[in-house]
């Protein structure tokens, strides 16, 4: 499938540093895997949206898009499962 680009919007850089320390590494380890698998096994895409994805991480959620032809994905926002919804 080829290797792709990630690359983290600043909401999401925000996101982890709200984040319990001890849930960063893992969080960081399963968003840096989806560079050689975007679309993983636990990735969901997001109703009402055409481009946004998400993958499940413990109790996390992280919200991204898939550019095919750049082979770039873009981290939007790593949030708890109970906001991560919410506008």
């Amino acid at each position: 499938m080829g290797s792709y680009e990630i690359q983290w919007k600043s909401s999401a850089v925000r996101d982890i540093h709200n984040i319990d320390r001890q849930q960063i590494q893992k969080i960081i380890r399963a968003v840096e895997s989806l560079a050689d698998n975007p679309f993983p096994r636990n990735y969901l895409k997001i109703q009402g949206s055409e481009e946004d994805y998400r993958i499940r991480i413990g109790d996390y959620r992280a919200i991204y898009q898939v550019h095919t032809r750049s082979k770039v994905i873009i981290i939007y926002h790593i949030r708890h499962r109970k906001h991560v919804y919410r506008k």
